[in-house]
């Protein structure tokens, strides 16, 4: 109550006893209040009675103005505070903010805080406290700013939450919450933020009810454990600036009419799902996006050059989706664009010389998709272009003389296109750290001017029509790596540069010399004197013929050493698609009885290697059937190495000899699944199980259908799904055949799995692979999971493979539930029984019966604590037990 105290003498002197009585009560009250709390580092030390300071001007308090003074905000963030937050603290009557964050409370959030009934901000984010949101939050009625962000909440949120309808922002961020999340946020009208991310034990749709917050601003709900679809109430987001749904399990279509009716987004970011569909039109209509960012998702179609709308664009991120078709020209003349990463799609066209409209331009990175057309001369007057890179498309032509003059341009990547001409002079991007034109056409001499580019550290010319020498000026650069092997090179190779770099660096040159090379250049011959030639020449045959006879016995066992050593190396050539800083021989030199990994599979080892830089990578060895040439072989495998998909290994390069195709694969340090449920006493959880079979349902429908040119896998088992440190699975192994022939790689797969339960069983009549048979073999996979048990003796003591030990039990009373392993807690039996339905129906015996691989994803991602089974419980599987001459079970 707020005093002036503006009386007669003796209500002066009642108002006057009033207020430094309230005074007393409230130091007394902050004072109870520190006195639950650990001040470890003593910033409290002003809070105390002997202190002549007023408790208003103590550390993180905020008053009324005089003459009241009451305490109305009390913000001891991030000073190191532990101990208990006393319920006293509600006893101030005008409290409006308290503000404990980033501090060492662990505790659960106290019941008693229900009581501060003033507040209006509480924010709790960034401590320790662990434990649920208690029911009594409903109490806050106040309250328009609640944060408990990384924190260790866990349990469910509660309903009562829906209560709080003055709330404007709610951070629920970075805990540890489960389960379903409560309809109850289209009550909050107010809401402007909404948080929810980073809880990955949710599993929920999202609430379709928040598309009626029409003051919403910020919805994030990314890194959590949504799926389903987005609904389209979203439309309804009209305020809507930010939205952060990445890294889910989303799926279906984004809604169409999102973009035309959140008009006010300025950053939409759905990456790491499963969404589908073409990018909605009308996107921009409202004028108003900044920031679209798309990246790592798995949309398809292709995008509006509606988005050249967006005059404010700056930031423009589609990667690594599935998108397709010209890329939009309207884009590259934005005024105010400063990124445009796109890579890894399927998108077409050309880059227009329009981008010199793009006058703030800093980054554009197009790698891997199917770009043609020129190097536009456009591109030289972008004088803020730091950053572009286009490798893995079809440009072509020559490059325009001023393609480098940016002055600030420091990494250029237009390896494995189509380029042809002269390497132009490269004099005005004297910022110029990495230049990759690898993989193309290109003719004429190695510039000597490319000394003159101080910073230059990465220069990889390989794989070209380069002719002439080696300037000798480029010693005079710090180069980490100069690669320009595969030209037509000719003359003396610098001395720094034969001794800093691998020698595989410099091959398929022939008419280059110098140590160590094949060739010794012409000059390097010792010049003899005539002088006592004859003396000398006498006593050299002397010394010669003294220990001819150890030299011939040394020369035997030598030569033999060396002949088997080269015919294991053969001739070898090195194409990686990454930066591996490697040589053919490391790698061969590194593969052996020691980095070899199990005991191999049909096509050969696979090994781990420890590159000089500390990464780890596999390496497969394959058999050289020689039926193709290594330019058809290079097509073949950059073809698979294009690949970018979460649930499927990239290749990373290869290495070709006579006789062996070494394939370079990323290392998952998991190891393959087949490993995992081979080991005794296999445990793991059925929710990893779960998104395991998931993602590599998702990873084989991307090969079959989304994926061109459209592959089959051919050799699904658990031995070729890996696992990385959070056991994301991946495929590995496939489309074998493209690489070895299809001939070499049927006799290779009949010698070791043509009784294999993982084959269907038209395996063995089928001339021809077909998705019904990956589906069947991703189907065997699937009861692995459910089971626990390997595929290939699910029951030994009867010789029964899984398939044949599956159908027999799920013909007996309450069979199905002993296909489930027991390790499993018995609440996840249900989603247990609804993947056994779906393996089932995969390893039906009939083709035509087996679902799609996209059906089966969609099929596994319905799977949740709610779902129930369907009423004719495995009565798919009637015509298929009936071959095996088996009852189907009612």
């Amino acid at each position: 109550m707020a005093t002036t105290c503006k009386y007669p003498f003796l209500l002066s002197l009642i108002c006057t006893f009033f207020v430094l009585n309230s005074a007393s009560s409230e130091a007394d009250i902050l004072l109870t209040f520190k006195a639950s709390i650990v001040d470890s580092k003593n910033y409290l030390s002003s809070w105390s009675n002997a202190s002549t300071t007023h408790y208003c001007n103590w550390t993180g308090i905020t008053c009324t103005p005089p003459p009241s003074l009451s305490v109305t905000s009390l913000n001891l963030q991030n000073l190191n505070l532990s101990g208990d937050i006393s319920s006293s603290i509600c006893e101030l009557p005008r409290l409006s903010h308290l503000n404990l964050a980033e501090n060492l409370f662990h505790k659960p959030i106290p019941l008693h805080l229900s009581q501060c009934s003033t507040l209006e901000t509480l924010n709790l984010s960034n401590n320790l406290i662990s434990g649920p949101i208690p029911v009594q939050i409903s109490q806050f009625g106040s309250l328009k700013v609640l944060d408990f962000s990384r924190n260790r909440l866990e349990g469910k949120i509660p309903e009562t939450i829906g209560l709080l309808q003055n709330l404007e922002a709610l951070n629920l961020g970075n805990n540890l919450l489960s389960g379903s999340v409560p309809a109850v946020f289209g009550n909050l009208s107010e809401l402007v933020v909404l948080d929810l991310s980073h809880n990955e034990y949710l599993m929920s749709e999202l609430p379709s009810d928040i598309g009626k917050l029409e003051k919403l601003e910020q919805l994030l709900l990314q890194s959590s454990g949504f799926h389903g679809e987005i609904p389209d109430s979203f439309v309804g987001l009209r305020s809507l600036t930010i939205l952060d749904l990445s890294q889910n399990n989303l799926s279906g279509e984004v809604p169409q009419t999102l973009g035309s009716s959140v008009k006010n987004l300025v950053s939409l970011d759905v990456s790491q799902n499963m969404l589908l569909g073409p990018f909605p039109n009308g996107v921009c209509n409202g004028k108003g996006l900044i920031n679209l960012s798309l990246h790592t998702n798995f949309f398809s179609g292709s995008i509006p050059n509606s988005i050249s709308e967006c005059i404010n664009l700056e930031r423009f991120q589609v990667q690594n989706n599935m998108l397709s078709g010209d890329f939009p020209n309207g884009l590259w003349s934005l005024t105010k664009i400063k990124l445009i990463r796109a890579e890894n799609n399927r998108f077409s066209g050309e880059i227009p010389d329009s981008i010199s409209m793009a006058a703030q331009l800093e980054q554009v990175q197009l790698d891997n998709n199917n770009f043609t057309g020129r190097i536009p001369q456009g591109l030289g007057l972008v004088k803020s272009l730091y950053r572009f890179s286009a490798s893995l498309n079809g440009l072509y032509g020559e490059l325009p003389p001023n393609f480098c003059d940016s002055p600030v341009m420091s990494i250029i990547n237009l390896s494995h296109n189509s380029l042809s001409g002269q390497i132009p002079e490269l004099k005005k991007c004297r910022k110029l750290v990495s230049l990759s034109l690898s993989d193309n056409s290109l003719t004429g001499v190695i510039l000597p001017s490319l000394a003159d580019l101080p910073v230059l550290t990465y220069l990889d010319l390989s794989d070209n029509n380069l002719t002439g020498p080696i300037p000798q000026e480029l010693q005079n650069l710090k180069l980490a790596l100069f690669n320009v092997s595969f030209n037509q090179l000719s003359g003396r190779v610098p001395y720094s540069l034969i001794s800093g770099l691998p020698a595989s660096f410099l091959e398929g040159n022939p008419g280059l010399c110098g140590p160590g090379l094949p060739n010794a250049c012409s000059d390097d011959q010792p010049r003899h004197k005539t002088v006592g030639l004859t003396t000398l020449t006498c006593a050299l045959i002397s010394v010669a013929f003294g220990l001819g006879t150890l030299i011939v016995a040394a020369g035997f066992f030598v030569y033999h050493r060396y002949s088997k050593q080269k015919s294991q190396m053969g001739s070898r050539r090195l194409v990686v698609f990454y930066p591996l800083r490697v040589t053919e021989h490391e790698l061969v030199m590194g593969m052996n009885e020691k980095t070899a990994v199990g005991s191999g599979g049909a096509f050969g080892r696979v090994y781990i290697l420890g590159l000089p830089s500390g990464e780890l990578v596999a390496i497969k060895k394959l058999v050289n059937y020689g039926s193709q040439s290594f330019k058809s072989l290079k097509a073949e495998i950059k073809t698979l190495a294009k690949i970018r998909h979460k649930n499927i290994v990239k290749i990373l390069g290869f290495c070709h000899s006579d006789d062996s195709i070494f394939l370079i694969y990323e290392f998952l340090q998991k190891g393959s699944l087949g490993d995992l449920i081979h080991r005794p006493g296999f445990q793991l959880q059925w929710q990893v199980r779960l998104r395991i079979a998931i993602g590599v349902a998702q990873g084989l429908a991307y090969l079959q259908k989304d994926y061109v040119p459209r592959l089959l896998h051919r050799s699904v088992k658990s031995n070729n799904i890996l696992l990385d440190a959070d056991f994301e699975p991946k495929l590995t192994d496939f489309a074998l055949n493209r690489i070895v022939g299809e001939a070499a790689f049927q006799s290779t797969m009949a010698l070791e799995s043509a009784l294999s339960c993982y084959n269907a069983p038209e395996y063995g009549y089928s001339k021809k692979a077909t998705e019904q048979m990956d589906v069947y073999s991703f189907g065997v996979v699937l009861l692995e999971l459910v089971s626990g048990r390997h595929a290939e003796q699910a029951e030994p003591a009867e010789s029964l493979d899984i398939v044949k030990w599956v159908r027999r039990k799920v013909n007996i009373t309450n069979g199905a539930y002993q296909v489930l392993d027991p390790k499993i807690s018995d609440s996840a039996q249900q989603e247990m029984l609804g993947a056994l339905d779906i393996a089932l129906r995969c390893t039906s015996m009939m083709p035509e019966k087996r679902p799609s691989m996209f059906e089966v994803v969609r099929a596994l991602q319905s799977l949740d604590s709610r779902t129930s089974l369907p009423s004719r419980e495995f009565s798919t599987y009637e015509e298929d037990l009936s071959s095996l001459n088996i009852e189907p079970r009612d």
